[in-house]
């Protein structure tokens, strides 16, 4: 199975200069944690979560219309073709411990996104990929890092 067969697109996306609060209500209002920043030419430039916008108010005791999206995106992006199969989808998921991707074309467009959810549900109806990769794959994005004690 492609990632093109179960990705959600078009995606919400917002633009760099866009606020915390606008992004968190499009999140609010279209039942995603995850939204693609995207520049003036439609490149993906970044990617921003529900978490980070809860670490990048609190951590800065701003209100999220004084934080800008390009404050708060992820980095380095990690994404995926439609062309790819929900295996390496998965794979990239597991080894990157992330549950969303961004799909783009060959020059960096954004084409939609994928989630673990939408992989799951199309294993329920296709039965594939397997449940064991799913697993495996849930099961790396949800270890738990080792953490350095901070010297006092």
């Amino acid at each position: 199975m492609r990632v093109r067969d179960v990705m959600s697109a078009p995606a919400e996306t917002c633009r760099p200069e866009t606020d915390l609060a606008a992004v968190a209500k499009l999140m609010w209002d279209h039942d995603c944690g995850f939204v693609p920043v995207v520049g003036a030419a439609g490149a993906l430039v970044g990617v921003i979560t529900d978490r980070d916008i809860c670490i990048a108010t609190t951590t800065r005791r701003l209100l999220p219309e004084h934080i800008s999206a390009a404050q708060a995106m992820s980095s380095p992006i990690h994404a995926c073709l439609p062309t790819d199969t929900t295996s390496e989808a998965l794979a990239t998921m597991k080894q990157f411990r992330i549950r969303r991707l961004a799909v783009i074309d060959k020059d960096g467009h954004l084409r939609g996104v994928i989630s673990l959810n939408d992989i799951v549900l199309a294993s329920e109806r296709k039965g594939e990929p397997a449940a064991k990769d799913i697993v495996s794959a849930l099961a790396g994005i949800c270890a738990h890092r080792s953490i350095e004690p901070i010297a006092v």
